[in-house]
Formats: structure tokens, C-alpha cells, sequence
């Protein structure tokens, strides 16, 4: 069953088998007491689904279930999917494929 994520007043549902994910803060690190900047940081590869679509369609016309579901927290590829903002909130739209694993 497909999940709807209400971000605000914007209500989104991926499409197939797509995933809404909102990136996790990363924790500040520093360096031998050298606060790294934010432009410096490295993206984050950990996040919370927060939305996800209905399943792929085969060729046959049959949906593949998902393996993600609303609340797991993910890791996925570094350069993975498409990032967009509402409302001042960052979150990731990719492809269930470009999700790596579910942390427990």
C-alpha cells in the first residue's frame, strides 16, 4: 500500500516505485579542532522514508511490492536520485533501486 508524506501543506505520493526520503544530519565533526564548514561537508547517505510509492510495473502489468516502507531509515548511493525543498526542508526522490540497505 502506497504512503502519502504531508510535508506541511504539500501533500506528495511518489509515483512506481519511487521513495521520498528526508535526509539525516550529520553530526559535526571536527578535525584536530578545525570545525569544518558546511559547504565542505560531505553529503549525507543516511535517511527516513517518509513516503513511498505503490511498487514497480512489470512488463506483464504486475506490481512488484516494496521492499521500504514509511519510517525505516535507509542508506542510499552518494549521487542517488533528486533533491527538492518544501518549505525550507530538504528531501531526496529516488528509485527504491538506489537505496543500498534498511538500518535496523
Amino acid at each position: 500500500m502506497a504512503a502519502e508524506a504531508t510535508l506541511t501543506k504539500v501533500k506528495i505520493r511518489p509515483l512506481g516505485d519511487r521513495v521520498i526520503v528526508r535526509p539525516l544530519e550529520s553530526k559535526e565533526s571536527k578535525r584536530g579542532g578545525i570545525i569544518i564548514p558546511d559547504t565542505a561537508k560531505e553529503k549525507p547517505q543516511e535517511g527516513e522514508v517518509v513516503a513511498v510509492g505503490k511498487g514497480k510495473v512489470t512488463d506483464e502489468g504486475k506490481t512488484l511490492s516494496m521492499d521500504v516502507k514509511t519510517g525505516d531509515r535507509v542508506l542510499y548511493g552518494k549521487y542517488s536520485g533528486t533533491e527538492i525543498k518544501i518549505d525550507g526542508q530538504e528531501y531526496l526522490v529516488c528509485h527504491q533501486d538506489d537505496i543500498l540497505g534498511v538500518l535496523d
